[in-house]
């Protein structure tokens, strides 16, 4: 990917055009991510508190929601997981399981003894297990 800055003095507030030969997923992710600015939502009842993508842990669906844990606790977010892997830095967070998603940067040990999955220990001690569908693409981003 070509990345190009120009200072202009002129201009009001940053401006990013992205050029491209197709619309990709790469390429719309880049876009949500821009949009974005890298700060998720969480919710604790009515309370909104902005996440940024470097505090998070995890994130995962349980009881017909999905929930980011971060160092802090566990918040409530809006978003489906499908929604989260196009907002996410995808170099940064990886799918392990149907249900979660988590942030590689976050994980201190990897357990490859078990037999067709990974046991990762992100920091706080969280444990989590990658599915057998999802030990190649770990595999692939972590380059192991």
């Amino acid at each position: 990917m070509k990345v190009e800055v120009r200072i202009d003095p002129a201009c009001g507030e940053p401006e990013v055009t992205i050029t491209a030969p197709a619309l990709t997923d790469e390429v719309r992710a880049l876009a949500a991510r821009l949009e974005g600015g890298g700060v998720l939502t969480g919710w604790r009842g009515d309370v909104a508190v902005p996440l940024r993508e470097d505090h998070i842990l995890r994130c995962f669906a349980q009881e017909k929601g999905v929930k980011v844990q971060t160092p802090d606790g566990v918040y409530d977010l809006r978003e489906r997981l499908y929604e989260l892997e196009g907002k996410l830095d995808r170099h940064t967070f990886v799918r392990i399981s149907h249900s979660e998603i988590v942030n590689l940067r976050a994980v201190t040990a990897l357990d490859l003894s078990l037999t067709g999955t990974i046991k990762m220990t992100l920091a706080g001690e969280t444990a989590c297990y990658v599915s057998r569908r999802y030990v190649k693409k770990l595999k692939e981003a972590l380059r192991l």
